[in-house]
């Protein structure tokens, strides 16, 4: 039974862990979506919600807090800014893990984390995928094959 073992190690000492944290959780903040193994983004899940969740309270002391654990001052402005306008009335479950399948190098499970309402940047707003439309103008024919 795995009682009173409350997080995932990661095969990693702590100092390399929580570096290896705080780095994935900056870039998750700035991206919007990463992809990384399923236990890492398992794990990350809830340290991004914390940060969003300072971002929604927005005083200095949740400010101070998420810029002493984000690398990245634009990642705390991110936070506090966007990020916080976006979900002020989600009661939480800002991110989402979606199983993309298994690594070639190593097999390991591989997931994509991203925030929930990620969308991405060719298909966002209005813009259309240039494959998806069809164009007003008929296409030029072939021109038939000379019969030998």
């Amino acid at each position: 039974m795995r009682h009173l073992n409350g997080y995932r190690k990661l095969g990693r000492d702590s100092s390399h862990r929580r570096a290896m944290l705080r780095n994935m959780a900056t870039s998750l903040v700035l991206h919007e979506r990463i992809e990384t193994t399923v236990p890492k983004a398992k794990e990350l899940r809830g340290i991004v919600d914390r940060m969003i969740t300072l971002g929604k309270r927005g005083d200095l002391h949740a400010r101070r807090m998420a810029a002493s654990y984000l690398f990245d001052d634009e990642a705390v402005s991110k936070v506090f800014g966007d990020l916080a306008d976006r979900f002020r009335t989600r009661p939480g479950g800002y991110t989402r893990i979606l199983k993309k399948g298994f690594r070639f190098g190593d097999g390991a499970d591989i997931a994509l984390l991203e925030l929930v309402d990620y969308q991405s940047k060719g298909v966002s707003g209005g813009e259309l995928n240039k494959a998806t439309v069809k164009s007003d103008k008929p296409k030029a024919k072939k021109a038939a094959k000379p019969s030998v």
